[in-house]
């Protein structure tokens, strides 16, 4: 059963916000510490970012964030850091927060959007195909600095 979800984006960082990172950022990665205040107030002050919470009532379930800029070939769209609260998967979470940051990509003019994610990620993955994303012949590569 589809779990009633309300999507939006982050205006302001309230402390319900960074005790909800606490809790999300751990469950995505664990070699990078929760964002701080400060961190969540960048992320939310950039007109390149989008960051969307996933609710039911209160209680945020999961996060995404859509990044859109502008290139000389168009302007792109990529989401990033997409989790969902481990008691709420399977539940539609993290379908709606794909289709809401694609339905503002392409508010925004991007026609396309890119996400990457690990092999390992099973389920991330057959959600991904599910919504429509393409997995693409491209290497990605990272520079450590």
């Amino acid at each position: 059963m589809t779990v009633a979800l309300q999507i939006s984006v982050v205006s302001e960082v309230t402390d319900d916000v960074v005790a909800a990172f606490r809790q999300l950022i751990p469950q995505l990665s664990s070699s990078n510490p929760p964002p701080s205040k400060q961190q969540l107030d960048n992320i939310v002050s950039s007109d390149a970012c989008h960051l969307l919470l996933a609710r039911e009532g209160d209680r945020i379930l999961g996060s995404l964030t859509l990044v859109v800029f502008p290139i000389p070939t168009g302007i792109r769209a990529w989401i990033e850091d997409v989790v969902v609260d481990g008691d709420a998967r399977g539940k539609g979470v993290g379908a709606a927060l794909n289709q809401a940051a694609v339905e503002l990509a392409r508010e925004a003019g991007a026609t396309t959007v890119d996400l990457t994610s690990r092999p390992s990620r099973e389920a991330a993955n057959r959600l991904y195909q599910r919504l429509g994303f393409k997995e693409r012949e491209t290497n990605v590569y990272r520079y450590q600095l």
